[in-house]
């Protein structure tokens, strides 16, 4: 006959847990921080919680010897029970239970109570309870001590079992998460991938030479160059036969030209012989365009500039891939401007602005190697080209962003049906990467006045009682739009929402969120200074490759459907199912 026949079979006498002769039911002791400050010890004093087994510290003294069953009396974990064997204390926010029955194992009861109590827990006032009348009122079976024994065996080997594979399960899915974080900020640190300038002066880069008078030339071919361009002549000899740029020495000073013709240059202008192994030619030009030559000028009234002022201007040098693809933007916009779905105007006039406008942008990043642009038109558009051009680049988060800061809202708002809304709360306690459902709504009217979340956006908590909490954030990803509360902002952003969520949740965020938040007891952060945050975009392209990476890993280490959170679920599953099965005693004496 096995265990569960024997149970069936056996004779099962039902008694209230209050009954004297059953069990004494008593409460603890109220005990201050600063008691226990003040008497640690090695004893362990046990209150409503739960984590580490409801242990809240160690004092020098005890108030209990033995074998014991403690239960939470009071709060969100009300009717949770525990066995204890030992020295220890209880607070005021437990009961404790001492078997008198020479009939009954401690721990038996204990088993028994785990699968009882949280249905005699009222709710009333929105504090959970379990008080010594309403525990006393439990009825508790008394088996044979020998099939007791044989149940309490069981569980207990159950229970070390399933503690054993749940500490086993638990340290592999800490290590994930560790394994994850590392990768995590790996994918997103872009280390060694973002653009760095190298800075040189132009006689590292280029050689000036001084042109010669051309009169004493036969005529020929070859155009004659001044500081005003060509000079209408023609000559049978050149200067230099390969790409170079042509700078002025006197007179118009800003009137550079880029030749790859053959030339001859007078001496109101100087050519380059340009080291095309560090620098393209065409780049050199499209850079030296932004130096304002005319402020280097050492005669106002008549302009001119010497080779020693020139040596001296400083070039940025990114790799001659990147100053290539430069030179392909400004040689071909509209070409480029249409592969990357960037709009351009019809208007010839407003075009050219919109070149010019792109060119500075462009330019400046090669020198700066860092995008803070806070202008809204054509600000993705250069994001797009900038990427294309540079791959991963460094921005700031305004730029990529639009922060919608929420309202209203309280929880007395909360309605059993009506729109959906998202608190400021629930965010860092009941959602986690991203929402498809809310677990709140509200009415019609309430909605109405409150800042809308769309599909795709970003809703971040702004409030909190721990800096860790504080800029937690979820992607809205159902169809409608939601309401959100104050203490909130909504988070627009043109760059893919999942990439900019994971990235909150990077050492790189956490770091530049540290020096930001204000207060103590209530922790807050704000758009303006989140706007100043520096932050890697890469191509929506390679941030969808990333998305999908860490989507993976999230599921391995987080999914409550797959991976080993599942695992850890469904081995406690099975044991809490033959512990119902153990424990499942029909009332045949009731």
């Amino acid at each position: 006959m096995n265990i569960l026949e024997e149970i069936q079979n056996c004779p099962v006498e039902w008694k209230e847990l209050g009954d004297k002769s059953v069990a004494k039911l008593s409460r603890g002791k109220v005990m201050s921080k600063q008691f226990l400050e003040e008497n640690k010890g090695e004893f362990p004093v046990y209150s409503s919680q739960t984590a580490n087994n409801g242990e809240i510290g160690r004092i020098s003294s005890f108030e209990y010897d033995g074998e014991y069953i403690t239960w939470t009396t009071d709060g969100a974990n009300a009717g949770t029970v525990f066995y204890r064997k030992g020295k220890f204390s209880i607070t005021n926010v437990c009961g404790l239970v001492e078997i008198n029955s020479n009939q009954l194992l401690t721990k038996f009861v204990y088993y028994y109570l785990t699968i009882s109590t949280k249905k005699y827990v009222s709710s009333g006032m929105g504090n959970p309870k379990l008080m010594s009348n309403v525990m006393g009122k439990i009825k508790i079976p008394i088996l044979p001590l020998e099939i007791q024994e044989k149940i309490v065996q069981i569980l207990d080997k159950m229970t070390e079992y399933v503690t054993e594979l749940t500490s086993e399960l638990t340290s592999e899915l800490t290590s994930r998460k560790k394994q994850y974080s590392f990768y995590r900020d790996k994918l997103l640190s872009f280390e060694g991938e973002i653009y760095q300038v190298e800075w040189k002066v132009l006689k590292d880069v280029a050689t000036l030479k001084n042109g010669k008078d051309w009169k004493a030339l036969s005529s020929g071919e070859i155009p004659v160059y001044g500081s005003g361009g060509e000079m209408g002549e023609f000559v049978s000899d050149y200067s230099y036969d390969k790409p170079t740029v042509l700078i002025p020495r006197k007179g118009s000073i800003s009137n550079l030209f880029y030749l790859e013709k053959a030339f001859w240059n007078v001496d109101t202008i100087y050519y380059t012989e340009i080291d095309d192994e560090q620098i393209i030619p065409k780049y050199f030009y499209y850079y030296l365009t932004t130096v304002k030559l005319e402020e280097m000028a050492t005669n106002p009234t008549r302009p001119s500039l010497t080779q020693a002022i020139l040596d001296k201007i400083r070039i940025p040098v990114p790799s001659l891939e990147i100053q290539s693809r430069i030179v392909q933007v400004l040689d071909n916009f509209d070409k480029v401007c249409n592969d990357l779905n960037i709009g351009l105007p019809k208007e010839i006039e407003l075009r050219q602005k919109q070149y010019e406008y792109f060119r500075e942008k462009l330019l400046t990043f090669v020198a700066e190697g860092e995008y803070t642009d806070s202008t809204v038109q054509y600000r993705q558009d250069i994001i797009r080209l900038l990427n294309w051009v540079f791959g991963p680049i460094r921005v700031e988060l305004g730029s990529i962003c639009e922060f919608v800061r929420g309202n209203g809202l309280q929880k007395k708002d909360f309605t059993q049906v009506g729109r959906s809304v998202i608190h400021y709360g629930q965010i860092y306690t009941k959602y986690d990467f991203t929402v498809v459902h809310t677990f709140s709504k509200t009415s019609e009217m309430v909605f109405k006045k409150l800042k809308k979340a769309q599909p795709n956006d970003l809703v971040m908590a702004t409030t909190s009682e721990n800096v860790e909490d504080v800029g937690k954030a979820i992607v809205w990803e159902g169809k409608e739009e939601i309401g959100i509360s104050g203490d909130s902002y909504i988070i627009r952003t043109s760059q893919n929402s999942r990439y900019l969520n994971y990235w909150l949740r990077s050492i790189s965020f956490q770091s530049q969120k540290e020096r930001k938040v204000t207060g103590t007891k209530v922790v807050r952060i704000n758009s303006k200074d989140m706007e100043k945050f520096q932050i890697v975009v890469p191509s929506i392209k390679e941030q969808e490759r990333i998305v999908s990476i860490l989507d993976h890993f999230n599921t391995l280490t987080n999914s409550l459907s797959e991976g080993l959170p599942k695992e850890i679920e469904l081995r406690q599953k099975q044991y809490e199912y033959w512990r119902e099965q153990l424990l499942n005693f029909t009332r045949r004496s009731l």
